[in-house]
C-alpha cells in the first residue's frame, strides 16, 4: 500500500521561500504522475504542480508558474516542491498526491489535466504573513 508523508511546511514572511518534501513508501510504478495540491481556508483544493516521473516533465498552475518548482528524486522516491516569492495568498495546507496508474509515457500537462489521484498525504501547513 502506497503511503505519502509530507514535511517542510511552516511559517514564513512574505517574499520568503520554503521547500516541501513528500516521502513515498510502498510499491509504486516507476513512471507515473505525482502532484502537489493546496487547500486554503474556505476554498476548494486546487492543483499547484504536477510531474511525470518518467520524463520529469512538469506543469504548473498559473499562480505557481515561475515561483514554484516541482521535482522528484527517483532513487529516494521523494517528491519536492520548492516555493519562492511566497505571498499571503499561498497560505494553505499543501498535499502531495500519487496517481496509481501505470503509464510508460506521459507529461506534466497530461498529469495536471487527467491525473487520477488515488493516494494522498496528510498535508502540511504553509503560512505566509
Amino acid at each position: 500500500q502506497v503511503q505519502l508523508v509530507e514535511s517542510g511546511g511552516g511559517s514564513v514572511e512574505a517574499g520568503g521561500s520554503l521547500r516541501l518534501s513528500c516521502a513515498v513508501s510502498g510499491y509504486t510504478y516507476p513512471t507515473r504522475c505525482m502532484a502537489w495540491f493546496r487547500q486554503a481556508p474556505g476554498k476548494e483544493r486546487e492543483a499547484v504542480a504536477t510531474i511525470f516521473t518518467g520524463s520529469r516533465s512538469t506543469y504548473y498552475s498559473d499562480s505557481a508558474k515561475s515561483r514554484f518548482t516541482i521535482s522528484h528524486d527517483n532513487a529516494q522516491n521523494t517528491l519536492f516542491l520548492q516555493m519562492s516569492s511566497l505571498g499571503p495568498e499561498d497560505t494553505a495546507v499543501y498535499y502531495c498526491a500519487n496517481d496509481g496508474g501505470r503509464r510508460d509515457v506521459g507529461s506534466g500537462d497530461y498529469c495536471f489535466h487527467f491525473g487520477v489521484w488515488d493516494t494522498w498525504g496528510q498535508g502540511t501547513q504553509v503560512t505566509v504573513s
